[in-house]
C-alpha cells in the first residue's frame, strides 16, 4: 500500500527549484466541482501519504466545490466530514461558485445568470429542479425558496465561513488569484475570486508564491511565484492536489475509474 502511495505521490518538482518555505506538511487541493467520487479519493491518498511523513497535516482547499458536477451537496458534506476528522486540519477557502451560490440564495434574479456557470448541477444535487435560464422569474423565486429549504444549516455555514485567502510560510493561497503590484491588504473578493489573465500573465504578483486554483489547464503550472492546481476535474475526471513540504514540492492526482 506504501509504496503504491509513493508511486502516485512521485518525485517532489524538478522542473524549477522550490526555494520558498512552508511552516508544516500542507496539501492544497484544486477545484472539486462537484466531483466528490475524486476528492474522496484524493483525501484517502493524502491521508495515507501523510501517515508516511509522520506528521498531522495542514489540508487547503482553494475553492469551487459545486457547480457543474453531478454531486455538490455531496461535496459540502464530504468537507465537514473531513473538518471533522481528527487526523488533519483543514482550512476551507471561497470560490467564485461558492460566491454565486450564496448569491441566488440572497437573490433569485441571479439565478438565469449562475445557471449558465453550471448552477443547474448544484440545484439539482439538493433535488431541486433548475430553471432554464429563461424561465419567467416566479420559477426562479421558487427554485430559491426550495434550494433554501433543501440546503443543510451545516453546508450553508462552511459557506458563510470559507475564508478569501490563506496564508502559511512563503505561500498565500487563494482561489483565483491576486492583482499584481497592489499590496493584498489592499484587495477585496472580486480580485481573490475572479481575476484570471492579468494574474496569469504577470512575471510575478506578489512577496508569496501563490497556490490557487481557477484557471483550468490539463497539466499543473508549477512556477517559482505560483503553483496553479486546477485541472478541470468535472470534465477531465482529474483532480490534482500539491504537496509543500519545508521547501518541496510534489503533486499528486486522483483520476475516474
Amino acid at each position: 500500500m506504501w509504496s503504491a502511495v509513493k508511486r502516485v505521490f512521485g518525485k517532489p518538482a524538478r522542473t524549477k527549484a522550490a526555494v520558498s518555505r512552508i511552516d508544516r506538511l500542507t496539501y492544497a487541493i484544486g477545484d472539486v466541482h462537484g466531483r466528490n467520487d475524486l476528492l474522496k479519493r484524493l483525501i484517502e491518498i493524502i491521508r495515507l501519504d501523510a501517515e508516511l511523513e509522520d506528521e498531522k497535516p495542514r489540508i487547503v482547499l482553494l475553492g469551487d466545490y459545486v457547480d457543474r458536477g453531478d454531486d455538490s451537496a455531496g461535496v459540502l458534506d464530504t468537507i465537514l466530514e473531513l473538518e471533522g476528522c481528527g487526523w488533519c486540519d483543514t482550512q476551507v477557502l471561497l470560490g467564485n461558485h461558492e460566491e454565486m451560490l450564496k448569491r441566488f440564495l440572497l437573490d433569485s434574479d441571479y439565478g438565469s445568470d449562475w445557471v449558465t456557470f453550471g448552477g443547474d448541477a448544484t440545484l439539482a444535487s439538493y433535488g431541486v429542479t433548475p430553471p432554464s435560464p429563461r424561465s419567467e422569474p416566479e420559477l426562479w423565486i421558487e427554485a430559491r425558496k426550495q434550494l433554501s429549504h433543501a440546503m443543510p444549516s451545516a453546508h450553508l455555514a462552511l459557506l458563510r465561513r470559507a475564508a478569501l485567502h490563506y496564508t502559511a510560510g512563503d505561500y498565500m493561497f487563494v482561489h483565483g488569484g491576486v492583482k499584481p503590484g497592489v499590496p493584498v491588504d489592499q484587495q477585496g473578493a472580486e480580485t481573490f475570486l475572479w481575476i484570471r489573465d492579468e494574474f496569469l500573465r504577470s512575471p510575478k504578483a506578489c512577496d508569496k508564491v501563490v497556490v490557487h486554483g481557477h484557471s483550468a489547464r490539463q497539466q499543473v503550472s508549477n512556477q517559482s511565484w505560483r503553483i496553479g492546481v486546477d485541472t478541470g476535474a468535472y470534465a477531465t475526471g482529474i483532480l490534482t492536489a500539491v504537496k509543500l513540504k519545508e521547501t518541496s514540492r510534489a503533486f499528486v492526482k486522483s483520476k475516474r475509474d
